[in-house]
């Protein structure tokens, strides 16, 4: 009869290797966890580095959508309060063209039109956490001063051009800000400063009647432009919100496909452990037989 010479460094090798996968299937009983190395599945592990990755981004741009999404609601709530005041002003202008106001008249509505222009001054001046909304990138110092050392008064921008945008997981642009200047300060007849400057002094200076008109035409056209302006943030709130319901739904997915990656099956671990501990025990004993001699005595 021919004795393998190995046949008890096989047993303690055996053994071993049971005690360990033991380990390994009580830590995934206890923790729930399948892979907790690169080596105990390679695959798996590059896989799920790669979901957290994408979780990563995602979640970032998450916390970025909750804070750009305030300051777009602000943006736009405070510009539709620009649209009312605005409104009014044309209102007044349109009401004191009508040729028959006296001096005294004419200044008390130059009055309030100055009140509107003040007004809105400090809309366009709105911060939200510290920082001036619409100044562009300039956001630490307030966009607009006016100075009413001339008649009319001058308006000027202190901010500067720059768009800020966020940039998507999937690689898309949404435009968060509308500098002053494209809304209030425009070229030609768009420019709500000068409009309103203009009216407050001519009705205070006593302007003609063709003047004021002109004037009040111009404002109708600012007040016009400053709605179309307010679209874009109308726009970058739509996107903004379709774009976090998709991530959200992508996180969703990715957290379910990571659990079904890594976690373990608690059925199937308990009853490999079940096994592995009846291994070890048969390993066990039969050590034990060939220690104390009785397994050769029945060869």
């Amino acid at each position: 009869m021919r004795v393998n010479p190995f046949f008890v460094s096989n047993l303690a090798t055996a053994l071993n290797q049971t005690q360990a996968t033991q380990e390994q299937l009580s830590s995934e009983l206890s923790s729930g966890v399948r892979v907790t190395s690169l080596s105990q599945d390679p695959i798996a592990a590059g896989e799920n580095v790669l979901l957290l990755n994408q979780m990563q981004r995602d979640d970032s741009f998450t916390q970025s959508s909750s804070l750009v999404q305030g300051l777009l609601q602000v943006a736009d709530s405070a510009l539709g309060s620009v649209v009312t005041q605005l409104t009014q002003a044309v209102s007044l202008a349109t009401g004191a063209n009508n040729g028959i106001l006296n001096a005294d008249q004419q200044k008390a509505i130059s009055n309030q039109l100055a009140g509107i222009r003040d007004e809105v001054t400090s809309l366009a001046n709105t911060s939200y956490q510290g920082l001036y909304i619409f100044g562009g990138t300039q956001t630490s110092i307030a966009p607009f001063v006016t100075s009413t050392t001339s008649s009319p008064a001058t308006t000027t921008y202190q901010g500067d051009s720059g768009i800020n945008v966020l940039q998507t997981p999937n690689g898309q642009t949404i435009q968060l800000n509308l500098p002053g200047d494209q809304i209030f300060t425009s070229q030609g007849t768009n420019n709500v400063f000068a409009a309103l400057n203009n009216l407050i002094a001519d009705y205070a200076n006593g302007a003609s009647i063709q003047t004021s008109v002109t004037d009040t035409e111009a404002l109708s056209a600012s007040l016009n432009f400053v709605s179309q302006q307010r679209v874009t943030l109308d726009n970058s709130l739509t996107r903004l919100t379709a774009s976090t319901d998709a991530v959200n739904a992508e996180q969703t997915q990715l957290t379910s496909t990571q659990t079904t990656l890594m976690q373990a099956d608690l059925a199937q671990v308990a009853t490999q452990l079940s096994l592995s501990q009846s291994q070890q025990t048969a390993l066990e004993d039969l050590i034990s037989q060939l220690g104390s001699g009785s397994l050769f005595q029945k060869l």
